[in-house]
């Protein structure tokens, strides 16, 4: 991040007790619930007046489910009753310490929003866009008050993946950023903190590189969509649940991720340039990951944290045993036009 420009004064920190959620979406429902949850009051508008009729209903069956399933410590109406739907733009912004914005993914529409946002909100107020690809610069570019926008991307839904990206533009201020890494750290959500703009941020390119693969195998006729899930369900999604995928490398091989770099380093090139990507692993950066992940590691040997990797994943597949998924009940096959 750059210094904030001249124009302008930067956020100052201050504790954020009311939020502003901009659009009524499944996204702005999701940030209500996580928000409310926390005890933090949500002043919400959308500009689609049946969608601002049903989103109040919306919330209450989420925490009502969500309650069901013990996972909140209040009861629903009072975190019902944190939550407000307001007729204008202007209502909701009023007396807002920091705005969610949750529209359509269209940077026109955001443009001429976060314009409206700036002008209608002290310039304390941190603006933030749950875009999930959208960098600021391409929406708060020219703004008065730029210094205080910024991306915070929510895995989707955020009231059960609890992380979300803060991606600052070259021009948003460090406070701007304090400010919702804070906030997000205080409803429990872990925030991300990207070092620079890019595209799709980190969350979505980890996804798409998966999906551009899942799609090449089955266009190829090497396995079915279906089997494609179960593998990522029943086998890279639940081990990465527990351990990402730098320290699953780290743990299935011993010698850790510079040994596993070396074995299989080869072999994912290979598979790059099958499909147009020549980008190979460097070893400086193979050196960095390795040593990053080492220092988070809790024991100081290898075994001792496979161990600790096995305990973890005995607990889960404990918690699961029980589960009956109905999303993956095995359907009736259907020929291909591939």
């Amino acid at each position: 991040m750059t210094s904030p420009p001249p124009l302008g004064t930067s956020p100052a920190p201050h504790a954020t007790e009311t939020v502003a959620v901009i659009g009524a979406g499944s996204i702005g429902i999701a940030w209500a619930v996580v928000f409310a949850s926390a005890g933090v009051h949500v002043q919400m508008t959308e500009t689609h007046e049946g969608v601002r009729e049903s989103a109040l209903d919306e919330v209450e069956a989420m925490l009502t489910e969500l309650s069901d399933a013990g996972l909140l410590a209040d009861p629903v109406d009072v975190l019902r009753a944190r939550v407000t739907m307001c007729a204008t733009l202007e209502a909701a912004l009023a007396g807002a310490d920091f705005v969610q914005e949750c529209v359509i993914e269209d940077v026109d529409v955001k443009r001429a929003l976060f314009a409206e946002l700036d002008r209608l909100t002290d310039r304390r107020v941190v603006l933030a866009s749950s875009t999930s690809t959208i960098i600021a610069s391409q929406f708060a570019e020219d703004l008065p008050g730029r210094e205080r926008c910024l991306v915070v991307h929510p895995a989707n839904p955020p009231y059960f993946l609890r992380v979300a990206e803060v991606v600052p533009a070259p021009f948003t201020s460090a406070d701007a950023v304090a400010a919702a890494t804070d906030l997000l750290t205080r409803i429990d959500l872990t925030p991300v903190v990207l070092h620079r703009e890019i595209e799709g941020f980190a969350f979505n390119r980890l996804q798409g590189a998966m999906l551009r693969e899942a799609y090449c195998l089955v266009r190829d006729g090497v396995i079915s969509p279906g089997d494609v899930d179960t593998l990522v369900r029943k086998g890279l999604g639940l081990r990465w649940s527990v351990i990402g995928p730098f320290t699953t490398s780290e743990l299935n091989t011993r010698g850790g991720l510079r040994r596993h770099a070396e074995v299989l380093g080869p072999v994912y090139a290979r598979i790059g340039v099958e499909r147009g990507t020549d980008d190979p692993w460097t070893p400086e950066t193979i050196e960095h990951v390795a040593h990053q992940i080492e220092q988070r590691l809790p024991h100081p040997t290898w075994e001792e944290n496979v161990r600790e990797r096995d305990l973890a994943m005995i607990r889960l597949a404990s918690l699961l045993r029980h589960f009956d998924n109905p999303l993956a009940t095995p359907a009736p096959a259907v020929t291909s036009p591939l």
